[in-house]
This record gives C-alpha cells, sequence and structure tokens, in this order.
C-alpha cells in the first residue's frame, strides 16, 4: 500500500499583505499530479488546511475543487483529513456526511460520545487500497484542545490530580487516549493490516520554523514522543512547518508545509512523504520534493548601508523571463544598516527607485538600528516584527513578564489557550 502524507497548507494565508493563493494553487495541481503519477492509494492531511478558522471563500473553493478533482482523476484514493489549530473545528465537520459520500473522511474535532467517552467508531479510520481492500487503519486524532480530551483517557492513564501538574496530567490524557485507541484499533483490523496514526501537535525535538508557527499544545509544553504507541507503523504529523522525523524515528513525521509561510523559510525546501507499506510493516518512507512557484530572495544577504543596498538592486535582472506570469515574480526582501547619519525620509523611495523595472516584488524593507524612533518611522516596512505576525500568547507572555518579571505560570497559559481557542471558535461560527 502506497500514502501521501502532507500537511500544513494554510489555505488563504497572505505574506505581508500578498496573496497567496497563485502558489496554493499550483501546489494542489502539482499534488494531484503527484498522486496519479506515484500510483498513490491513500492521502493523509494532517491539519491547518486553512491559516484562519474563518477562511476566505477562494481558499474554501480550492480545497473542495481539489478534493472533487482527486475523486474525478482517482476514484478509488482514501483521503483522511484532520483539523489543526488554525482551522475550524465546526467548519470541517460540517460537510463530514457529505464528503463520506465520495470517500473522503474529514475530522475537525475529536468526537466524543455523551458519557465523555471518545467515538472510536469515528475516530479509527480504515485506509483502502485502490484494490478495495482495507490496507491499514489510522488512529485520526486531529488537533487536541483541553476541552476534548475525554474524562475517562485521563482516568485510565492514572493521570495526577494536583492542579499544579497540569500539564502532566493532559500529557498522560493524550497517551491515554492514543494508547486506548491502539488498543481497539488492534482488535479491528486483520493479519496485515498496519496501523497508524495522525496528531496535529508539537512533539519535544522539534524544530520550528521562525515566524510562522504559533505555540500551541496545553500551555506551549511540547509532547513527549512516548505519547504514541510504539507498535505504530508511522505517525503522521502536522503543525511544524520544517518537514522531519522527530527524536531519530523515521516512522514519526512531519510532513511540512507545501510553501514557505515566512521569508525564514526562503532556503528550506518544501516536500511531501510518500510511505510505502508491506502488510503491518513501513518498508520505506520517502520525500518528494515540491517545485517553487515563487522565488524568494533577500538583497543583500547581510544587512548593509544603504548606498551598496541600492548598487545591489540596480544590478537585478530587468528582463521578464519567457512565459512567466506577474504572480512569479520573486518576492524580495530589502535588508539595510541603519548608520548614525543615515535619514529615514526618503528611503523606501530610493529603494523602490532603485527597484524600477526589476523583475522582482518588494515585500519588505529590514532595517537593523538600535532606535526606536527608526522602527516607528518605517512602520510596517521595518519587521523587526511587525503586530500582525507576533501571535496572541506571544503578547499574553510578554505583558505578564513586563508586569511581573516573571514567566507567566503554566496553569495561567493553559487557560489563555482555553480562552484563546474559544474565541477564534467564536470568529468561525
Amino acid at each position: 500500500m502506497r500514502i501521501l502524507h502532507t500537511s500544513d497548507w494554510h489555505l488563504g494565508q497572505t505574506l505581508h499583505e500578498v496573496s497567496r493563493e497563485f502558489e496554493h494553487r499550483r501546489f494542489l495541481s502539482w499534488l494531484l499530479d503527484t498522486l496519479v503519477a506515484q500510483e498513490v492509494d491513500a492521502l493523509l492531511i494532517t491539519g491547518d488546511i486553512f491559516d484562519c478558522a474563518n477562511p476566505p471563500p477562494q481558499a474554501q473553493r480550492a480545497y473542495y475543487e481539489f478534493l472533487a478533482h482527486c475523486r474525478e482523476c482517482l476514484p478509488a484514493l482514501s483521503i483522511l483529513v484532520i483539523g489543526g489549530n488554525h482551522d475550524s473545528a465546526g467548519r470541517l465537520d460540517a460537510p463530514r456526511s457529505v464528503l463520506r459520500a465520495v470517500g473522503v473522511t474529514a475530522i475537525g474535532g475529536l468526537p466524543l460520545l455523551p458519557d465523555g467517552e471518545v467515538d472510536a467508531e469515528q475516530v479509527i479510520v480504515p485506509l483502502r487500497t485502490r484494490g478495495g481492500r482495507i490496507g491499514a487503519w489510522v488512529l485520526a486524532v486531529p488537533f487536541l484542545r483541553r476541552a476534548d480530551l475525554p474524562m475517562p483517557a485521563l482516568a485510565a492513564a492514572g493521570a495526577p490530580h494536583d492542579g499544579g501538574e497540569i500539564g502532566a496530567r493532559l500529557i498522560a490524557g493524550v497517551r491515554g487516549l492514543y494508547h486506548g485507541l491502539y488498543a481497539r484499533a488492534k482488535a479491528l483490523r486483520e493479519p496485515g493490516q498496519a496501523i497508524l496514526a495522525t496528531g496535529h501537535c508539537f512533539l519535544s525535538g522539534g524544530q520550528v520554523s521562525e515566524e510562522s508557527e504559533r505555540q500551541i499544545q496545553f500551555g506551549n509544553q511540547a509532547l513527549p514522543i512516548d505519547v504514541f504507541p510504539t507498535d505504530l507503523a508511522y505517525v503522521a504529523l502536522g503543525h511544524l512547518h520544517f518537514a522531519q522525523p522527530v527524536g531519530g524515528f523515521a516512522h514519526v513525521r512531519y510532513a511540512g508545509s507545501p510553501i514557505p509561510l515566512s521569508l525564514a523559510e526562503k532556503d528550506y525546501q518544501h516536500q511531501v512523504v510518500v510511505l510505502d507499506l508491506e502488510g503491518e510493516r513501513l518498508v520505506r518512507a520517502r520525500t518528494l520534493l515540491i517545485p517553487r512557484f515563487v522565488p524568494m530572495q533577500t538583497v543583500p544577504e547581510m544587512h548593509m548601508p544603504l548606498p551598496i543596498v541600492l548598487s545591489h538592486l540596480r544590478a537585478l535582472p530587468r528582463v521578464r523571463p519567457a512565459d512567466a506570469l506577474d504572480e512569479e515574480r520573486p518576492y524580495l526582501e530589502v535588508r539595510v544598516l541603519r548608520e548614525r547619519d543615515l535619514p529615514l525620509a526618503g528611503m523606501r523611495e530610493e529603494i523602490e527607485r532603485a527597484l524600477t523595472g526589476a523583475w522582482a516584488r518588494l515585500l519588505r524593507i529590514h532595517l537593523m538600528a538600535g532606535d526606536p524612533e527608526v522602527k516607528q518611522a518605517l512602520g510596517d516596512q521595518v519587521p523587526g516584527r511587525n503586530l500582525k505576525e507576533i501571535d496572541p500568547v506571544e503578547v499574553f507572555q510578554r505583558c505578564y513578564e513586563r508586569q511581573f518579571d516573571d514567566d507567566a505560570p503554566e496553569e495561567l497559559m493553559v487557560i489563555f489557550h482555553e480562552l484563546l481557542d474559544s474565541v477564534r471558535q467564536e470568529a468561525a461560527a
């Protein structure tokens, strides 16, 4: 059986007010071609389908059109979608019945029964080969909020009840959830069928991408890798944008995002993961590199005085490549070293004049300077940190530290995350 794992599409994202719709549509077209060329049996999409809980119409259209094209080109393809921390669980779950009728399983939020126990029948999902037989079972766990954790899982895990150990209790609850589902899946599977799991979480040891990832999971506490049963054939993860195995385990892997979601990712090659299963075992996990649909460049690579920067900008190519579209113009970050006698007035105009006719589009100006008034004068064009790019959790932590001269306690961070999640879900309603 062959499975393709992808995650963190972030449909609807903008980068410094520039829409990424062109790149996302190019990626989805490439992904469809890849599914066909690789003769894939099942597709796993592990969260953050959208960039926000209330995505724009064009982002939702791209998502549903892609699923429809998959069904047209690959009628037997099994498709499993789980929700991430950026997604609205309710939005992903709303068309569940319609999607199930065309062979797509979508699990936006963890489904619970009235008694608080997880609805295992919905969460343990069969994946079928193109021939129609069940080749694998998936513990299809989406992004978990504290309220999602079923109380029986906490009790079964032997979680402590001391409020000061709330993080340990919640981690124990996640561990109990996965291990309980694994036991149920083992009872369902027949010989030769693999068991996989999904998760949208931050695991200890994962490499984080700067500028584009929210801190998540129970007051920013990373999960240990042992929350997953050791006998799983593969763990398909979402949330971190760098594709990577975790903890030295080749079968526990983040697929990463398909396009760079911040300028910090400009030198990273994004990818998807293709898995080959033989019976109950993973025999190979290989990565397929995704083309870069819009180049990113930094000029110069190191911050330099403005006269040198302007000379670099004037040297940029002025000729449009053959058959290139306007949407393919490279994103450009300009880095300027602020010298003491350099006036700020007119700096942006000088940079724009130097770029006249260049095959590039100015995305932001990064000014290295120590004076606060410098950043204030340049406004959004100085991304030391644009307020729009700072996560609410980081704002809260900074405010707490400024007022109390200490880190926010774990219990308070858990409560803040719950509040933040509820606000995002209400905004999507």
